[in-house]
């Protein structure tokens, strides 16, 4: 057993395991709901992309507040502020009648998620370097089965009036993040010892490298929200029926939670940049394979392998990214989502000038990409 695998970091884990499904909860309820908030406040669909885009300025604001504010002694602080902040949003979110208030609280909401997803990250860092070993991966699990856990949420409760399940919502995750505040401090306490022995000192990390793990996120999640845009409307256009359109994204996001509960034996086994390169040859050669095939069955095959494939890969760079500390892994993350945002119109603009087939292609050379230059992105830096 690993020494340093005391009680105080066993609570560490799981705390942070509850913040990362906590927040996957949160974002899809939202998701899931969104059009019942673009009823309610009778917004066209221009407007809704206004409400998205402040949403995504935000985040880009939040994630580099965070990066600035993550000191170790402030990680509790921002877990359970940033946590609490979100969820006050998310009730604000249900009781808006306006584009305008729509389009403020939809601001400060990204805001509060980007300084909660640096503070979860920065603190999982450093948690797996107490732990001396890979946890990364499931941490993100946790996010990927909340996320699920959060859609069945708001299908089980289609017919009740969003404002409700955003409260309820918000009320349960105020409460727990209320909750872990005293155990927050105490609980983080033991990492920041190590760190103090220089187990998890940040020395910063080398430009090119820094770009380079960047360029790789913003690849990874390009793919990401390619299968949450357009994994449905591929499985529409050959013929399938809307819940088999919808499933695909669910095969998808199964496999992806799949992949990341394994991932940290996996790393722990083989090393980072050997799991990722293979995961990433297989959601390229997946992904291909299902949009050559032309067929249903090939296509939800190739989705599941390209979410199996890529599961590891935004945990790992996260962890590369780690070594030089909370503003490096924010300027790595804010990278990412500019894929994550960008991805799914840029693919849209590629099929209306070939084809949606076509088009996706993108998600699945970029995965090639991505195997290719994982060893040197992940190769752990000389002393």
């Amino acid at each position: 057993m690993n020494p340093t695998a005391t009680p105080e970091l066993t609570r560490n884990r799981r705390l942070l395991t509850g913040y990362f499904a906590g927040l996957g909860v949160v974002m899809a309820v939202w998701g899931a709901r969104m059009p019942a908030v673009q009823n309610t406040a009778d917004v066209s669909t221009g407007g809704l992309a206004l409400v998205l885009l402040a949403a995504a300025l935000g985040m880009v604001a939040g994630l580099q507040a965070g990066g600035r504010l993550a000191h170790p002694a402030r990680l509790p602080a921002l877990l359970t502020g940033g946590a609490i902040a979100l969820a006050a949003c998310l009730a604000a979110l249900g009781v808006c009648r306006s584009l305008e208030s729509l389009l403020a609280v939809a601001f400060v909401f990204g805001v509060a998620h980007g300084v909660l997803d640096v503070a979860a990250n920065a603190a999982a860092v450093r948690c797996q370097d107490a732990h001396g070993r890979p946890i990364m991966a499931r941490l993100h699990a946790s996010y990927s089965l909340g996320a699920l856990t959060g859609a069945a949420l708001a299908a089980a409760t289609a017919h009740t009036a969003h404002t409700v399940l955003f409260t309820g919502v918000a009320i349960c995750a105020a409460a727990a993040a209320g909750a872990t505040m005293a155990l927050a401090g105490p609980v983080l306490e033991p990492v920041h010892h190590l760190a103090a022995q220089g187990l998890s000192e940040r020395q910063g990390l080398p430009r090119s490298r820094l770009w380079l793990l960047g360029l790789l996120a913003a690849a990874t999640l390009l793919g990401e929200g390619a299968a949450a845009d357009w994994a449905a409307v591929h499985l529409h256009d050959l013929g399938a029926t809307a819940a088999t359109g919808a499933a695909a994204y669910g095969l998808y996001s199964a496999a992806m939670a799949a992949g990341r509960l394994a991932g940290d034996r996996l790393t722990a086994r083989f090393g980072a940049p050997t799991v990722v390169r293979t995961g990433a040859v297989l959601a390229a050669l997946g992904l291909t394979t299902g949009l050559a095939g032309s067929t249903i069955a090939f296509a939800l095959a190739g989705w599941t392998a390209f979410g199996l494939g890529l599961s590891v890969t935004i945990p790992s760079l996260i962890t590369a990214a780690g070594v030089g500390g909370p503003r490096t892994v924010a300027t790595v993350a804010v990278t990412g989502y500019v894929g994550l945002l960008a991805g799914p119109a840029l693919i849209g603009a590629l099929a209306t000038v070939t084809t949606l087939p076509h088009a996706l292609l993108l998600p699945a050379l970029l995965a090639a990409a991505v195997a290719t230059l994982a060893p040197k992105a992940l190769e752990k830096p000389t002393p």
